[in-house]
This record gives C-alpha cells, sequence and structure tokens, in this order.
C-alpha cells in the first residue's frame, strides 16, 4: 500500500514535470502555427495514438453520463486552452502563471462540494498560502511589477477553475470504464468543441512546414508525450490518488519551467527562485502532512499547524 501510494505520487511529479517543459515547444510551434491549430493538431494525434492502443468502444450508458465526458473535454481541452491563451494576449504572462497557480485550491472546493471522499482541512490552505508565495516569487523573480487587466486577469481564473472542473469531472468517470478509453473520449469532445475556433482565427499554416523535423518533433512531444501519456497517468492519480492530492502537484510547474529555462535557455537562478522554490516544496508538503514545530523549554513542547 505504502509503495502503491509513492508510485502514484511519483506519477503526478512526472506528469506535472513534462507539462511544465511543454512551454518551449508551444514557443516554437508559435511561429508556424495558431494557437487553435496547436491545440487542435496535439489532441488529434493523441486522439489516435490512443485509439490504436485501445480501439474498444462501450455503449453510451446515460445521457448525464455522456454529459460529463462532454463538460470534461471542454474544460481540460478546448476551452481551458483557449482562455488561457487568450489571457496571454490581454495580460502579463506572470500575471497568468500566478492566476493558474489557484488551480488546486479552487479544485479542492469544488471536489469537497461535489465528490465523495475529498475533505478540505486547514494544512491546505495553509499550504496554499505558502506555495502562493513560492509562485509568486519564481515568477516575478523580483521584479514586483504586478499590472491588473480585467479581462486577461478573468480569462486566466476561468482557464484555473476549467481545470478545476475537468478534474472534478474526471473523478466522477474515472472509477467506470479504462483510464485510456476515458482520456480517449475525452479528446473527442476537445476536439469537436475546438474546431469550430479553427475557422475563425487567421491561419499561419504551411502544409510543407508540417514535414520539418522540428514542427514534427514538437507536435509529437505536445501530442503523444504531453497529452496522449499524461492525460492519461493523469486521469490514472486521480482516480487512484484522489482529485486534491493530485492537484497540489500543479504547484511545481513554475520550479519545473526555471528549471528548464535555466538548462535550455541559460537563464541566470536568482535568490528570489530560490526561495520561491523552497516556499512552493514547502507547500505541497504541508497541504498534506501539515508542518511540526518542536522547541524544548523547561518542558518539551510540541506544536502542531
Amino acid at each position: 500500500m505504502k509503495n502503491q501510494k509513492a508510485f502514484l505520487n511519483l506519477l503526478a511529479f512526472l506528469t506535472v514535470a513534462v507539462w511544465g517543459t511543454t512551454f518551449a515547444s508551444t514557443k516554437i510551434l508559435l511561429n508556424v502555427l495558431t494557437p487553435a491549430e496547436i491545440m487542435f493538431f496535439r489532441f488529434l494525434i493523441a486522439y489516435i495514438m490512443l485509439i490504436i492502443i485501445y480501439p474498444k468502444f462501450h455503449k453510451i450508458t446515460s445521457f448525464k453520463e455522456e454529459c460529463i465526458f462532454l463538460i470534461a473535454g471542454i474544460t481540460g481541452g478546448s476551452l481551458y486552452f483557449i482562455t488561457e491563451n487568450t489571457a496571454l494576449i490581454y495580460t502579463l504572462t506572470s500575471n497568468v502563471g500566478l492566476i493558474l497557480a489557484t488551480a488546486p485550491i479552487i479544485t479542492a472546493l469544488l471536489a469537497h462540494f461535489f465528490t465523495k471522499g475529498e475533505q478540505l482541512n486547514k494544512n491546505l490552505f495553509i499550504g496554499f498560502i505558502v506555495a502562493i508565495s513560492g509562485v509568486f516569487l519564481v515568477i516575478f523573480n523580483g521584479n514586483f511589477i504586478l499590472k491588473l487587466n480585467p479581462i486577461g486577469d478573468i480569462l486566466a481564473l476561468a482557464a484555473a477553475l476549467c481545470w478545476a472542473i475537468y478534474s472534478v469531472s474526471l473523478k466522477k468517470i474515472s472509477n467506470k470504464y479504462n483510464t485510456i478509453y476515458i482520456t480517449r473520449k475525452i479528446f473527442f469532445y476537445a476536439l469537436i468543441t475546438i474546431s469550430p475556433f479553427l475557422f475563425f482565427s487567421s491561419t499561419k499554416l504551411n502544409i510543407s512546414n508540417l514535414f520539418t523535423f522540428k514542427l514534427m518533433f514538437n507536435l509529437l512531444f505536445l501530442g503523444v508525450i504531453a497529452s496522449g501519456v499524461c492525460y492519461v497517468t493523469w486521469s490514472y492519480t486521480i482516480n487512484k490518488l484522489g482529485v486534491i492530492k493530485t492537484n497540489n502537484y500543479i504547484y511545481l510547474i513554475p520550479i519545473i519551467t526555471l528549471i528548464s529555462s535555466i538548462l535550455i535557455l541559460h537563464e541566470k537562478v536568482t535568490t528570489f527562485s530560490i526561495i520561491g522554490a523552497f516556499l512552493i516544496l514547502l507547500g505541497v508538503y504541508t497541504s498534506e502532512h501539515g508542518i511540526k514545530f518542536s522547541f524544548s523549554l523547561t518542558n518539551q513542547n510540541s506544536t502542531k499547524i
């Protein structure tokens, strides 16, 4: 049991570790494709891969269940990425990153009220405060300039809410079917609901560019690994580990992004980013275990937060 829990925590960490490195691939693809085109090809590749691995279909059992799949496809796919990418147009990237980091606490609130077995506690809120402080330090990196933009910031908050709804929806169906089948069906609805955006966005697509190694490599990475594999592992960990515990790992994405930018882009490490990374790790730990302070006076006391 202990080994299984350790494995699930490792799986959740590896999933967000991959997601934390996707920004570089997306940035490269944006030179050739629009955000809507990137999302479409990303989910199409993932869907094809998953249908090859698990070609079995199941009959629709109820309208309610199908609605949950549709909601998961919209909130975890099309609407999430549309709101996130559009937010980047209207507000600072740092604002978007900070607001998206609220997804775990929003998820925890929704999971508490709409799912069974997901409880709120003081450690969760203390961990959120500590982790979000660390996210702030990592993202702003000493340049504490917070420029509010109502449209962009609301869209970023909508993206965080989308992810929370997706996670809760996933929990409701995660134990009914094969994990690959669930993920594949979610991608199907993501593709259907994202298709209209292709017609309303000015295309940058040149067919000849699709066959270049650089473009194909990054598309396959986003489609096969970041979507096909990672969405399956995320669904599996939510089912086995729980919505709240799994989503706490989202706090680690800024650290992964920071490390990848140091290794790939050779950016410098600052004191603020080091302190921020420490606070994020402390926040994730606190959310799960709390913090114990032990001190010795005349009589030894132990205080737990």
